[in-house]
């Protein structure tokens, strides 16, 4: 195998496959990059089991041929590469790399070694704008749970009808959001790792352009420009939005977001340190009292707002509340609650297609 192409050129295609590789596995080549040249050109591959990501980019290709070359290694090499010219082929020493007037290898594996990836996925799919995608994935997907003790939870549960309505929950909070679909067939539902949708996200141009994502037999693949992603979808039963989020509330109250965002950060500020990092609103005619205690200090102030109802005093973790206040749109927002162990609702005051619900800590003080 021998190709020549730009620096640049191979620095950006590597960096992106590259969040493909496995990081800690007990099979070494799902750390390398596949790299495949022909007469079609050049294209990288590379997987962890989960997702999947192939790019194909310029270079003019004097020998055919495919390679495994250590993934991480070679985009953190790539990217210290000068913006020349770079030539790459394969011998006895592995891969030869020369930039200018310099030569460096690097370790290979046969490319025969590394697990075949299908991309003939078409089965059932959506269409959506590309801006009404990334909006819903940075919505929702923060709130997805973080460990492996409910894979499932990992993941966003996406339902078309409609519209699609994507929910995501770590058993302490939860997102949901809707946005327009251009159009669909097969599937009404799957459960996608949010790590698959922030790289989704990661891979789509701002825009009103439509973007189709296609999924079968528990895999879904997405095309954009010349990348392709490919992931597997999770499989099991997600936990029911109407047996999370309360059907009436006790207490409303709406609060300018960005006012109710500074007190809060100040608040949580003498917080650092404390696991708990809890943050009390105690809700009343005069406003919002937003406070916080710790060893550092505490922190008292009050922040106007139109309060209808009964009066309570709630308390949860600072960065949920902050999460959700930032993830949310407009200036307004709307705070429902029923008592101070119940789950309690974030949305805006018009547009009413994002929610977010918390739960309280009991006995905060």
């Amino acid at each position: 195998m021998k190709f020549v192409c730009d620096g640049l050129t191979l620095s950006e295609a590597v960096l992106k496959v590259s969040k493909a590789c496995a990081v800690r596995t007990t099979a070494p080549i799902m750390e390398y990059i596949k790299i495949t040249a022909d007469g079609e050109g050049v294209s990288l591959l590379a997987t962890d089991g989960e997702i999947s990501i192939l790019k194909q980019m310029k270079a003019e290709v004097l020998e055919e041929g495919e390679i495994c070359v250590p993934g991480k290694l070679f985009a953190d090499f790539s990217s210290k590469l000068p913006e020349v010219e770079i030539s790459l082929s394969t011998g006895e020493r592995g891969m030869e790399i020369r930039y200018g007037d310099s030569v460096s290898y690097m370790q290979t594996l046969p490319a025969e070694e590394f697990p075949a990836i299908n991309f003939g996925i078409g089965e059932n799919s959506f269409v959506m704008k590309q801006n009404a995608l990334k909006k819903i994935i940075a919505e929702v997907t923060f709130c997805c749970a973080q460990d492996d003790s409910r894979p499932v939870l990992k993941g966003c549960l996406m339902e078309f009808g409609d519209k699609l309505e994507m929910i995501a929950l770590d058993g302490y909070r939860l997102a949901l959001s809707s946005a327009e679909i251009v159009s669909k067939s097969g599937e009404k539902s799957i459960i996608c790792p949010a790590r698959t949708l922030l790289e989704i996200s990661r891979m789509l141009p701002d825009g009103e352009d439509e973007i189709t994502l296609y999924t079968q037999g528990g895999m879904l693949l997405i095309g954009v420009e010349n990348m392709t992603l490919v992931s597997r979808l999770y499989q099991g039963e997600f936990i029911r939005k109407e047996n999370v989020i309360p059907g009436k509330f006790t207490t409303e109250v709406l609060v300018n977001r960005s006012e109710l965002i500074a007190s809060a950060e100040r608040a949580n500020i003498l917080n650092r340190g404390d696991k708990n990092n809890l943050v009390t609103l105690d809700v009343g005619t005069d406003g919002i009292k937003v406070s916080s205690v710790s060893e550092y200090g505490n922190v008292s102030e009050t922040v106007n707002a139109s309060v209808t109802g009964l009066d309570l005093a709630i308390s949860m973790n600072a960065k949920f509340l902050l999460d959700a206040l930032r993830a949310m749109e407009e200036e307004e927002v709307v705070l429902l609650f029923n008592n101070a162990i119940s789950p309690f609702i974030l949305q805006n005051k018009e547009k009413k297609d994002s929610l977010y619900l918390i739960l309280p800590v009991r006995n905060a003080a």
